[in-house]
């Protein structure tokens, strides 16, 4: 058993039908049910196995054990050792929300396996010991015959025994939109892939035509299908670029807040003589003060607004850290089928006699008309035409079921190149069932893959005549056309006329599309129907013309790629589709410019080393006709290239591709189960433009959160300054600001301003620049330049010229401070107040993002502006509530000391208006 019972069977394509039964010891009359029994002891049941999940109390733990997490539980220890109970205990419930609320947003187990499993049949007819019998496709084993017919799915990998005109729809792992014509023959091409084999089929793919037998070859894990369950199951979850930064902010800041705790511990001590359990105190909440206690509370409003944008844009994301990664994303390796395509084969033009007759309309649906030169025309009026409109849904077998309230979406039975003949018949105005009432079918010669002809016999309702309808290969048809048509009738074929419709093919092919040819043959009415040969059907045909199809583009794909190009991100197609028609696609909507672009197959993919791929991956590329794990790798490469990857996909075999990626993102509509759960984000339309609407959101969180961290750093100067002055003055000057007050403005006043940057919407022309680099910080140099040296510099002065401001007034000089009375508490009220007012109008220079303050919109962000209102109203509450003051250390201020305070927000907006105008000159 030693040849069957690792399930991983090689060159079983090559082996005749007695060199497998040998193989894999079964013969004609199947296994018998002991048998089969014992194999399935030895290997095991066709299932797939099941994914090990993470605990759901460990999932919820993480919420609250972060970086930035424990920095804030730290935080709020500190207050509350810091004799500021509420205060620490509003930063704990800052992180419990915070906490909870990421729970709930992102809590959705993954359920990859569970959608594999529901892909798979549960029956399946089987031989065992003579008989067929219908058995749970869990109890299949290796060695057995299967066998098939259309409308079935395959419930296992195997090799096929028997093909009566089979065609398999493999585009769940392959991404091909045609379905597979399948044979029995042995295949002995080295070079292809293991999907690529025609007499083999695969677990998870569907009948489409015809019916056959085949031996089983693999079951379980060990199929293609199991192989796409393994890569999507063995890959560990892995922080987003955003988590990554915030991780790395998080050490920046504790870093600066420690040793800024460090430096206040050991100056008050020496400088001051303070006690090291006063000094301690204050160093502590010199540690808070630089702690951004708003930090995760709003990131996570700016990722939950940007989803709710998102999800009126069709984009549905379920995991909030995936917004930002979409900004950062500098490559979309995109599928073709059924993403940047409809994966709905459509007429799009006619050729006969010399005419190119083109067909308007998109998809299954009838709306379309016929135009020549651009005038529409009435094919009633036509009879070449008619003949050639009617003629080809009557010479196939496909069904076209419209949407109803069970299935919003159009149906096809058969073959998708078929059933686009039956729209185009709709969109002349000739319904199917009137033309099989007119024209009943007599008999039919299905289509093989040697000749690539289909033929049918049909009697004419009224007048009792005979006649067949061949369609085809153009060459395959040509070849056997003896006469060809026109609106003038029936005339031998020419070499002239032979040659003129080879180059109409060459042409549609050359554009990427596929091809059909029509002819027909006329038989005596008293012609017996049963005498007739496949032979005799075939011969002597009258060439009536082309049709030609594809699978068009969807309506604003080509808008949307050349918004991806304009923001410098590149867009890579990687299909199970062939090559020519996948370059045809990729030029026709943009995503491939120039001739040179190089197109890759998947065979030619195997014998390519990573650094030969890397290299490819540098210029214009299109994969074509790969395995899923070969799009893992391609989207893998681009990862160890520096490249952030978004991957988009509909079927089976994009699931590993999908979990691999920075973010995946799968089709709500046509995408599999499979596919959305392996995908970080799903489109609900299938709409490739909407991905572009999602870029620019995930742009606007990361500039929303450098505005929040610009706008709260900016503070923390001012907050520190004031102590500094206490400290080189060895208590000369009596602390401008309190521990206290530090921490009122940072869980106070600027908390709701800093939460309504965290939801500005996408600023004009954030599309108009390349993606942020990797190595992008958060807080980088410029930030910090920008926030300490600048707005806090100016802050600082404005709230020190404040403090001093309110002795000189009471003293009329500055030689003496005191600690104590309404005098210092004036004064400490008002280098408050001048932060906070301070703070308004840094708050307006944050949201202009370096533009001047006159291009915003003032009451759009109403998040702000209630800030606005709730800080002033904050410091009155504090100024002038007799039990707040005693906590605070503040005290009523004059009218004089609120026009200063009053000129604060300007004096910060006039400063940085000055300083862009200095810039532009």
């Amino acid at each position: 058993m030693n040849n069957w019972n690792n399930g991983n069977l090689e060159q079983v394509h090559q082996a005749d039908e007695q060199g497998l039964y040998d193989l894999l010891e079964t013969c004609q009359e199947g296994l018998s049910n002991q048998e089969a029994l014992a194999r399935q002891a030895m290997i095991g049941k066709n299932i797939l196995a099941a994914e090990k999940k993470e605990s759901l109390f460990v999932t919820f733990i993480k919420n609250f054990t972060g970086l930035m997490a424990i920095l804030l539980w730290v935080a709020g220890a500190i207050a509350i050792f810091s004799h500021s109970p509420e205060l620490g205990i509003a930063i704990w419930m800052v992180n419990v929300i915070n906490g909870l609320f990421s729970f709930v947003q992102e809590h959705r187990a993954s359920q990859a396996t569970e959608a594999l499993k529901r892909m798979l049949p549960s029956y399946c007819r089987v031989i065992r010991d003579g008989q067929e019998c219908k058995l749970l496709a869990e109890d299949l084993v290796i060695g057995d015959l299967v066998l098939i017919e259309e409308g079935d799915k395959i419930s296992a990998d195997g090799r096929l025994l028997q093909s009566n005109d089979l065609k398999v729809n493999q585009s769940a792992l392959t991404g091909e939109s045609n379905p597979i014509e399948k044979t029995e023959f042995p295949d002995s091409d080295s070079n292809k892939t293991s999907l690529e084999f025609d007499n083999m089929v695969f677990a998870g793919t569907s009948v489409s035509a015809g019916s056959g037998k085949f031996i089983v070859t693999a079951i379980g894990m060990a199929t293609e299908f199991g192989q796409i369950a393994h890569l999507t199951q063995e890959m560990q979850e892995e922080k987003s670029p955003l988590q990554k930064e915030l991780d790395l902010l998080t050490k920046q800041i504790s870093l600066i807040a420690v040793s800024i705790g460090l430096f206040f511990l050991v100056s008050s001590m020496f400088l001051v003589g303070q006690p090291f359990a006063q000094a301690f105190i204050f160093a502590l909440g010199m540690i808070v003060a630089f702690i951004p206690e708003g930090l995760l509370p709003t990131v996570t409003l700016s990722l939950a607004m940007a989803v709710q944008r998102m999800a009126k844009e069709h984009a549905l994301v379920k995991k909030l850290s995936s917004v930002e990664t979409l900004g950062a994303t500098s490559v979309i390796c995109s599928d073709k089928t059924g993403t940047l395509t409809q994966n709905a084969m459509t007429v799009n033009s006619l050729w006969t006699s010399g005419r190119q007759i083109d067909v308007t309309g998109l998809g299954y649906d009838s709306h379309g008309e016929l135009q020549e030169e651009g005038e529409t025309i009435k094919p009633d009026q036509d009879q070449l035409l008619t003949k050639l409109i009617r003629y080809a849904p009557l010479c196939s077998n496909a069904k076209v079921l419209a949407p109803n309230a069970e299935n919003p979406n159009y149906t096809v039975l058969g073959d998708p190149t078929e059933a686009c003949l039956n729209v185009l018949a709709e969109k002349a105005g000739f319904q199917l069932a009137d033309l099989q009432k007119a024209y009943p079918r007599l008999r039919e010669f299905p289509f093989d893959s040697v000749r690539k002809r289909m033929t049918t016999l049909h009697q004419s309702a009224e007048q009792g005549t005979l006649f067949t309808i061949t369609k085809g290969a153009p060459k395959e048809i040509l070849e056997k056309a003896a006469f060809y048509c026109d609106e003038y009738g029936v005339h031998p074929m020419t070499e002239a006329y032979f040659q003129a419709s080879l180059a109409a093919n060459d042409q549609f092919a050359q554009e990427g599309l596929r091809v059909l040819a029509l002819a027909y043959r006329d038989w005596p009415a008293e012609t017996d129907k049963n005498s007739l040969t496949l032979q005799d059907v075939e011969e002597e045909l009258i060439f009536i013309g082309l049709i030609s199809m594809s699978d068009p583009p969807r309506q604003g794909v080509i808008e949307a790629i050349e918004k991806c190009h304009k923001a410098s991100i590149r867009i890579i197609m990687v299909t199970g589709d062939y090559g020519i028609t996948a370059l045809s696609i990729a030029k026709k909507i943009g995503i491939v410019k120039g001739e040179q672009a190089r197109v890759i197959s998947g065979s030619e993919l195997v014998h390519l080393s990573d650094q030969e791929l890397k290299k490819a991956l540098k210029g214009e590329v299109v994969f074509a006709r790969v395995a899923p794990e070969q799009k893992f790798r391609v989207v893998k490469n681009l990862q160890e290239m520096g490249e952030v990857v978004a991957v988009t996909g509909d079927g089976i075999n994009d699931a590993p591709a999908l979990k691999r990626a920075d973010i995946g993102v799968a089709m709500g509509i046509t995408g599999t189960d499979v596919a959305k759960e392996s995908a970080d984000m799903i489109l609900t339309d299938d709409n490739f433009s909407s991905i572009v609407h999602a870029v620019e959101e995930g742009r606007a969180v990361y500039r929303n959160i450098q505005k929040f961290l610009s706008y709260i750093i900016t503070s923390n100067g001012p907050e520190a300054v004031p102590s500094a002055f206490f400290l080189f003055s060895k208590g000369f000057i009596p602390l401008p600001l309190t521990v206290m007050q530090i921490l009122t403005i940072d869980l106070g006043t600027d908390m709701l301003p800093a939460l309504g940057l965290g939801i500005e919407p996408p600023v004009e022309g954030v599309m108009d620049k390349p993606p942020r680099l990797i190595t992008d910080r958060l807080l980088d140099r410029s930030l910090i330049v920008k926030a300490f040296c600048w707005y806090g510099m100016l802050e600082s002065l404005i709230a020190m010229i404040g403090f001093f401001f309110v002795y000189y007034l009471g003293q009329g000089h500055l030689n003496h401070f005191v600690n104590h009375g309404l005098l210092y508490h004036q004064a400490t009220t008002i280098t408050l107040g001048a932060i906070i007012f301070a703070q308004m109008g840094m708050v307006m220079n944050a949201r202009a993002d370096g533009q001047s303050i006159f291009t915003l919109k003032y009451f759009a962000n109403k998040l702000i502006n209630l800030g606005i209102i709730l800080e002033i109203f904050l410091f009155l509450c504090l100024t002038y509530l007799p039990f707040l003051q005693g906590i605070f250390n503040t005290a009523p201020l004059a009218p004089i000391h609120w026009l200063y305070l009053l000129t604060c927000p300007f004096l910060m907006t006039a400063m940085e208006e000055t300083r862009l105008r200095l810039k532009k000159k």
